[in-house]
Parts: C-alpha cells; sequence; structure tokens
C-alpha cells in the first residue's frame, strides 16, 4: 500500500502532496525543502469509456499523448516536461454507459491532487426497464481512499447485477427483496473497502456509499454517507431519495437553516462510512413509485456543493438535459463542466438514468 501526505504549495497555497513535484494548480517547482502546512482532514470527500483496471485506479497510469496545457511531451514521470503540468490519469476522469438511456462521468475536479470518487453503473437495454447506480467517495484524510472507493462501488454494482429482485409476487416483498440485495451490496462494498486497507494503516481507507436500484416501476435507493440520490420527474415535484448521515444533516434536523449548516466549519464531517473504524454501515433506504418521465440522479458531494436544495438541483439537470438533447452521456459531462466552473472544490460524480 502507498500513502501521501497533504501540505500545502509555498507559492499559491493549492493542495499538494508530498508525492508531487510540481504544483498543479500554479505549476510552481516544488523541492524537498518545501514547509509543510497541514491540510484541514474533514472532507469526505468527447468522454471515451475508460475501462481502469487495478494499476489505473491507483493512479498509476498517465494517459497517452502531449500535455493538455502547452502541447509539450510528457516525462516519464508523468509531468510535462515545459510547463511542469501533471499529466491526465485514465482514474482522474472516467465515464461509463452500459446503456444509451443510462451513463456516469467521474472527475477529480480542479482543487485535489486525486480523483477519489468512483462510480460504477449498469443497466438493461430497454429505456426505463433495470438501472443500477452506484457511486463511492473516498474520505480525503484516509489512506488509498481512491483505490478502495472504486473496488467499493465496482463490488457493490456486481451484487447488484447478480439478478433481478422479485420477492414473492407481491409489491411489498419485491421492496422488501431490492433492500436486501441493498443490504448485500453495501456489505461487499465494505468488504472491498477493508480488502484495500492496510492491516497496520494508521489512517485505513474509507469513503461513502449511495446506491439505486430502478426495477421498473420500483426505485429504491440505499445510503451510507453523504452522496446522494433524486428522483426528478419532468412534470413534478423534485425528490432528495437519501438523507446525509453527516454532522450538517444533524443540524438541520434540529432547526439550523440548510446554508449555514453546510457552510460551517463541520459541514462535510460525516457520520457513517465505509471501512475498517467505520459504525453499522447498513444503508438507509428509501423506495418510491415511479410514475411518468425524468430523472435519476446520483451524486456525490463534488455537485451538490454548489447546489444543495432538491428543487433547484432539479432545476440545473433539467435544463442542462435539454440543452443536451437529454442524452445522459452529454448531460452528465455538462454537469461535471459546471460543478468545475463553480470552482471545482472537490471530486465529482454524476450518475445519471433517464426514464
Amino acid at each position: 500500500m502507498t500513502s501521501t501526505t497533504q501540505t500545502a504549495c509555498p507559492s499559491c497555497g493549492g493542495p499538494i502532496s508530498d508525492a508531487d513535484r510540481f504544483c498543479e494548480a500554479c505549476g510552481a517547482e516544488l523541492t524537498p525543502a518545501t514547509p509543510a502546512t497541514p491540510t484541514p482532514a474533514i472532507d469526505t470527500d468527447t468522454e471515451p469509456t475508460v475501462e481502469l483496471n487495478p494499476g489505473a485506479a491507483r493512479g498509476a497510469e498517465a494517459a497517452p499523448g502531449p500535455c493538455r496545457s502547452c502541447g509539450g511531451n510528457i516525462g516519464p514521470d508523468g509531468y510535462c516536461e515545459t510547463c511542469g503540468t501533471k499529466a491526465t490519469k485514465a482514474r482522474d476522469h472516467f465515464s461509463e454507459q452500459p446503456a444509451p438511456w443510462v451513463a456516469a462521468v467521474c472527475d477529480r475536479g480542479i482543487r485535489h491532487s486525486r480523483n477519489e470518487d468512483a462510480a460504477a453503473i449498469a443497466a438493461d437495454p430497454e429505456p426505463g426497464s433495470r438501472a443500477l447506480l452506484v457511486v463511492c467517495d473516498g474520505v480525503s484524510s484516509s489512506l488509498d481512499s481512491d483505490v478502495a472507493s472504486l473496488a467499493a462501488a465496482r463490488a457493490a454494482r456486481d451484487v447488484l447485477a447478480a439478478g433481478h429482485a422479485q420477492g414473492m409476487g407481491t409489491e411489498s416483498s419485491r421492496n422488501s427483496a431490492v433492500i436486501a440485495r441493498l443490504n448485500a451490496a453495501a456489505d461487499a462494498a465494505s468488504d472491498a473497502v477493508l480488502e484495500n486497507t492496510s492491516p497496520d494503516s494508521p489512517n485505513p481507507a474509507s469513503c461513502t456509499f449511495v446506491a439505486t436500484v430502478l426495477e421498473g416501476d420500483l426505485l429504491v435507493a440505499g445510503v451510507v454517507g453523504d452522496s446522494r440520490a433524486y428522483w426528478f420527474p419532468d412534470n413534478a415535484e423534485a425528490v432528495a431519495l437519501t438523507v446525509d448521515d453527516s454532522w450538517a444533516a444533524e443540524l438541520i434536523a434540529t432547526g439550523v437553516p440548510r446554508h449555514e449548516a453546510e457552510t460551517g466549519p463541520q459541514a462535510h464531517a460525516i457520520t457513517r462510512w465505509l471501512g475498517k473504524d467505520a459504525p453499522d454501515h447498513t444503508p438507509r433506504t428509501t423506495s418510491l413509485k415511479v410514475a411518468g418521465p425524468g430523472w435519476v440522479v446520483v451524486c456525490s458531494d463534488g455537485l451538490w456543493n454548489y447546489c444543495s436544495e432538491a428543487a433547484p438541483l432539479a432545476d440545473l439537470v433539467r435544463q442542462t438535459a435539454a440543452a443536451n438533447a437529454n442524452e445522459p452521456l452529454a448531460t452528465a459531462s455538462a454537469l461535471v463542466d459546471w460543478a468545475n466552473a463553480q470552482g471545482g472544490q472537490d471530486n465529482i460524480t454524476v450518475a445519471l438514468a433517464r426514464i
């Protein structure tokens, strides 16, 4: 297992790690004598489909080609030999689209030195039939969370995709069967995190977990942490399917205004997660019947940080989708671009299913 220590660039104050030779924000050359300033550890924090292998998951493989900043050559150390910009890696930005009506885009954002978000999705070909969306957000203050989050998302997706949850033929039993499968998916995700954690790690890998299962007209969401799931019908009120496991959510429940709670010093402190030191990781679930067209949206806080309320976020998704012909991959990519345009303070993941 490898680890890095988060420090701050002496030139611009941007986040760097002890493995970086250049600051990604300003390009300043870094030396071993660079003073270390601890980074607060309260964060959870045209696209081709990229199939990541374990090496890419660790951010070990630089994408081929010239530097995206200046067109210079990328050296063997993964940095541009002309301007010092770090080369883009497969783990920094990837997308998935298993069916035309379902897609996900996962991006490093602007401020973070690595992408600790992950997405894994699956879908049947027929629109509106069956879709499985999983998003995990690695906790920035834990070691190897980028590896653990990707392993967790894929493990959960594979469990959900293993078979249809039919129940005993009634609506209630079908709902119970889907919830049981979601619980099993969270167990598999938790196991995957543990498998990617060094036994003697002083700060074990951890991540959030959110997943939705669409089975015909039944939509079920489960969450551990502060990644979110929504149902945005075209002609009805937006629905937040999940409630965060976070300090901010607890403050909101006591009557503190949302904006105040979500911008305070502990806004991104989560109260539940997946990992070796985690409390109960059984997801809290919500179920509803889908009637009419709309969007299932699953995302990390890299998106909702900039648009937290369900109704404004629904407007953003609908407007973005309309500008992209309701095509899920283009819409997810545009939403990621929008979040980066707001500052890109965190990794960003958006998974969509168009009903």
